[in-house]
């Protein structure tokens, strides 16, 4: 009983003692990494629809002179043009704030007003055209510590955009006069600015693309040709995009 009671009492202290030598050596740190919560890159498709308003400083065209002679005229603008785009595009953000993609719009414009000409009365152009665009874009964030890279939240971006415009021009004449329906391509860029919400699978926006195309004519020499040099179509546009891997 003796030798009992003995080693119960010897099995304690060794228990005792082994838990004050353990709390002397040092105890390990583990660390865990911060968890980056940052947008990635990813691809999206994106689409848009727009109201639209189309100016440009006059047009040249031809008028019949003395002796038959055809001279060449220049006729200001007096009102502007309204219409509307819709469009598409895909595209790569690189997390960063920096953003690439790819767009295709239709336009429709109708209204730009000349009212004179070698007949007097109203001539009003009516512009339909496809615009490719490649654009870049910076986006950054609207308030708070943190950059565009946190996930979600508002933001503000802008943009440019370089490529071509393929149009068709239609003149609607007064009566007596004819210029014939005719289509050109031209260059085409854009200057754009906004606003947008970052839900995550999708983000939205809306701003302002001001479109300048080179030139707009209906393909013709002589008398019925017209010519517009320079002209800008300002828009106000609203955008949702997709995120996808």
């Amino acid at each position: 009983m003796r030798k009992l009671i003995a080693a119960v009492m010897v099995a304690g202290a060794a228990l005792i003692g082994g838990q004050a030598i353990a709390a002397d050596f040092p105890q390990p740190v583990i660390a865990i990494p911060d968890v980056n919560y940052g947008v990635e890159g990813a691809f999206y498709l994106r689409g848009s629809a727009a109201g639209n308003g189309l100016w440009a400083k006059d047009a040249q065209g031809y008028v019949c002179g003395a002796c038959g002679e055809l001279t060449e005229a220049t006729f200001p603008f007096e009102e502007m043009g309204y219409g509307y785009s819709v469009g598409a595009g895909f595209g790569y953000e690189t997390g960063t704030g920096l953003r690439f993609d790819a767009t295709i719009d239709y336009l429709n414009n109708e209204g730009l007003l000349v009212n004179q000409g070698s007949v007097p009365g109203d001539y009003k152009v009516r512009l339909r055209s496809t615009l490719a665009l490649a654009n870049v874009y910076y986006d950054f964030a609207l308030g708070g510590d943190y950059g565009y890279g946190a996930a979600g939240g508002a933001f503000g971006y802008v943009g440019v955009g370089a490529g071509a415009a393929f149009n068709k021009l239609e003149v609607s004449t007064p009566p007596g006069a004819t210029i014939p329906n005719g289509s050109n391509t031209s260059f085409a860029a854009a200057a754009m600015a906004g606003v947008g919400y970052d839900f995550g699978a999708v983000v939205a926006d809306v701003g302002y693309r001001g479109v300048y195309i080179n030139n707009l004519n209906n393909g013709n020499q002589g008398i019925g040709s017209v010519s517009i040099d320079d002209s800008w179509l300002h828009e106000v546009r609203g955008t949702v995009r997709y995120r996808f891997n």
